[in-house]
Parts: C-alpha cells; sequence; structure tokens
C-alpha cells in the first residue's frame, strides 16, 4: 500500500490564453445557532447564497452550476432553497457526504470549473438540525457504518455511548495510551477555540474558557472526554461562489484568492485492518490526503499560515495536527503546550473557533471553513485577522467516509 493520490489529469490548465486556476469570486454564511424551533434551513440557505453572489457581484443567472449540500432534509431541498432566489432551469446537484458534505460540494464547484465545463458555480451547503447527539436516520436499513462499529466494539467497547463519541474519545484515547497524552491537553485544544471565537460574530460559543473550565464540564467518558470537548448539534448555513480566471478578468471580479489545490479521498483497508481508532475515524485518509495537495501545490506544510480543520472533538484536532504535517506524529500535546497552535506560534488553527465553537451544522461546516479563509486571505477577519496570511489550508472530515482538503493561495491579482 502507498500513500500516492492521483494527481488532476494534465491538459486542462490552458483555455483560450487563460489558466484553469479556480478563485473564490465571493462567499456567505449566517449565523450559527443552537437547534430551535423558528430556523428555517429554507430561509437561511437563501441567504448565504445571497450573500455569497453579493459578495461576487454576481447574479443568479450569472451561474452555469449549483451544487448543495445537506444531511438532515429530503430530497432536491437545494432545489427548495434556491428556487426562491430564481428559476432559470439551473443545473442543480444535491449533495450528501456525511460532515465532508460542505467541502464535497465544493470540490464538485471546482472540479466543474476546472475541467471547462462550468465558468461561474456555486456551491452552498447548510443543515437544520435536531438536539441530541447524531443518530441513524433509517434504522430499519443497514447502516453504513457497520464495519465502523465492528472495529471500534473490538478496539474500545462502550457500544452504549453514541457514536460519533466512541470513535473520535476513542481515537483520543488511543493516542493517550501510545504518546502519554493528557486529558488536560485536549482541555487546552477547547480553551484555544473558545479564545478564537471570542472575535467571531457567527460562532454559537463566545465566552471564554479555561483549561479547568473544560475539565470541570460533565463527563461523557470518564478520564477520556468531558462535553466541552465535543461539537455542538447546531443550524447553519454557508456557500461560496467559484469560478475561471477568463470569468473573473472579463467581468471585473476579486481574484484575490484561488484554489490552489484540492484533493478529496475516501477510506483504503488500512482503516479497518490497523484496527487503530485513530485510523477509523480518517487519519491515515487525512494524511494522504493533505500530502498529495502539498505535492500538487508544491509547497510545504511549515509554509500554511493559517488552517481550518476538522475539531468535531478536541480529540481529532490534536489527530489532526498530525495528519496534515503541521507537527510530527507523536508530537500534538508539545504542539499544543508550546503554542504552536495559535497566533504567535507556528501557525494559527481555527481562527474562526472551530466546530467546538463556532458550531458543526454538518452540511454547512466545509464552506463555513471556506469563508473564514477567504476572509483571512482578503485581510477581512477582523480581531482574528492572522497576519500577512497568504497559504491557507481547509481541512473537513466525514465519517464513512470522505475527506477532502484544500489549499488556498492569496495575491493572484
Amino acid at each position: 500500500m502507498t500513500d500516492d493520490i492521483a494527481s488532476p489529469r494534465p491538459g486542462i490548465d490552458a483555455v483560450e490564453g487563460f489558466s484553469r486556476h479556480v478563485h473564490v469570486a465571493g462567499v456567505g454564511m449566517t449565523r450559527f445557532c443552537r437547534p430551535h424551533a423558528d430556523w428555517s434551513y429554507a430561509r437561511e440557505a437563501a441567504q448565504a447564497a445571497r450573500q455569497a453572489l453579493r459578495d461576487a457581484g454576481l447574479a443568479y443567472d450569472d451561474l452555469d452550476q449549483a451544487f448543495v449540500g445537506y444531511v438532515y432534509a429530503d430530497s432536491t431541498a437545494g432545489q427548495r432553497v434556491l428556487y426562491d432566489i430564481g428559476m432559470s432551469g439551473l443545473p442543480i446537484v444535491n449533495v450528501n457526504n456525511n460532515c465532508a458534505t460542505g467541502s464535497s460540494a465544493l470540490y464538485l464547484a471546482r472540479q466543474a470549473v476546472a475541467s471547462g465545463a462550468a465558468d461561474c458555480v456555486l456551491a452552498l451547503g447548510f443543515e437544520q438540525m435536531r438536539p441530541g447527539s447524531l443518530a441513524a436516520v433509517f434504522p430499519d436499513m443497514a447502516s453504513p457504518l457497520e464495519r465502523f462499529d465492528l472495529v471500534a466494539n473490538q478496539a474500545v467497547g462502550h457500544d452504549e455511548l453514541p457514536l460519533a463519541l466512541r470513535y473520535f474519545g476513542g481515537a483520543g484515547l488511543e493516542h493517550m495510551r501510545r504518546f502519554g497524552t493528557a486529558l488536560s491537553t485536549f482541555a487546552a485544544i477547547r480553551a484555544k477555540a473558545s479564545r478564537h471565537a471570542a472575535h467571531n460574530p457567527h460562532a454559537i460559543f463566545r465566552q471564554p474558557l479555561s483549561v479547568q473550565d473544560v475539565l470541570d464540564s460533565a463527563v461523557l467518558w470518564p478520564d477520556v472526554m468531558t462535553r466541552l470537548m465535543a461539537c455542538p448539534p447546531t443550524c447553519g448555513a454557508a456557500a461560496a461562489v467559484v469560478c475561471s480566471e477568463r470569468f473573473a478578468r472579463t467581468r471585473g471580479l476579486d481574484g484575490r484568492v484561488r484554489i490552489a489545490a484540492q484533493v478529496l479521498a475516501t477510506d483504503r483497508t488500512d482503516t479497518f485492518a490497523t484496527h487503530d481508532m485513530r485510523d477509523l475515524v480518517g487519519f491515515g485518509m487525512a494524511r494522504r490526503t493533505a500530502r498529495a495537495v502539498y505535492e500538487q501545490a508544491g509547497v510545504d506544510p511549515a509554509d500554511v499560515d493559517v488552517v481550518e480543520l476538522h475539531d468535531c472533538f478536541a480529540q481529532n484536532e490534536l489527530l489532526s495536527y498530525e495528519a496534515l504535517g503541521l507537527c510530527e506524529e507523536g508530537e500534538g500535546e508539545r504542539f499544543v503546550l508550546n503554542g504552536d497552535n495559535t497566533y504567535g506560534g507556528k501557525v494559527v488553527t481555527n481562527p474562526s473557533g472551530g466546530l467546538l465553537s463556532k458550531g458543526h451544522p454538518l452540511g454547512a461546516t466545509g464552506l463555513a471553513q471556506c469563508c473564514e479563509l477567504v476572509w483571512q486571505l482578503r485581510g477581512q477577519a477582523g480581531e482574528r485577522q492572522v497576519e500577512d496570511a497568504r497559504l491557507a489550508v481547509q481541512h473537513n472530515l466525514g465519517l464513512g467516509g470522505a475527506c477532502v482538503v484544500t489549499l488556498y493561495e492569496r495575491g493572484c491579482w
């Protein structure tokens, strides 16, 4: 088994004198919130799409295609949202890839533009969630996580716990056993997230927390997980308009941010074969995907200025530092304790507050990460601005599974 992932096919780099670089021309998102009766996916997702179009300086009729991501809604919910904006006969594709849904919609939008199939595409994601832990919606059907459950049962047991908590808590426990990582280190990650979110008006939890606050919160798994180490169920919507260089230049659009590289990958056999809970939650998949992105773009992870990564649990943030090459395997705890994951350190991770503080509306998460990084690269992030940010990495993970890693670059024109 190798770590190689196929590079994009050659021959699409030049069209009519323009590169096939894909630019993010506009972004928009709603404020995330806890589930409540007055929140409507139709209203909020349309608002995010309108914001992205307005940010780009475009109209709905300027779009060639749209990809709309969500997990918990009926088929053609994407049409339900976009028909309130316009009914132009636009091709609309609905996307569901678990927690990586938003980035999967972005991946398809970028791919359509990069291939020359379209010049201007909308990627939209939303989620209207219910309170409580994630659970199967169709219990009468085979679970897509059957094989994951089997490995988790063998590795850590505790099948009485909610599935996501058991998976990611088990992965954190594996790191603790292998490398001596302390529970307080995961608490420090959550405390860092709260400090970042204090400056993000879109985040749910903006109250700064101490490490002790996190450790003192309700115990979900003794010596492994407290409540504040887990992200909350959230409602929200986010969107991005991507376009070709030709379209951006001829229309006079903002081309400062482009997607320099992007890879979507799914699991390989090692996810189950290693019986390592870290691999079960996508560590190996994320590592392969990130390496392929760095290779495509010709950059080193040490060159990256800012990262939005998939911190559905504090444990997964630490694992992701190592998977994304921000530090070596087993060095995640030192990375945290040295302050290398925040302002003044090596790379600012989750300046938005991440999923832990901003919230995690499954279909919107990947596009909310995109919004944050575009704002960072444009210099529009306000008090949470990363100084002179030029390279940004986005990491969005879905169990079952899929991983999307995207590298954004500033300074195109």
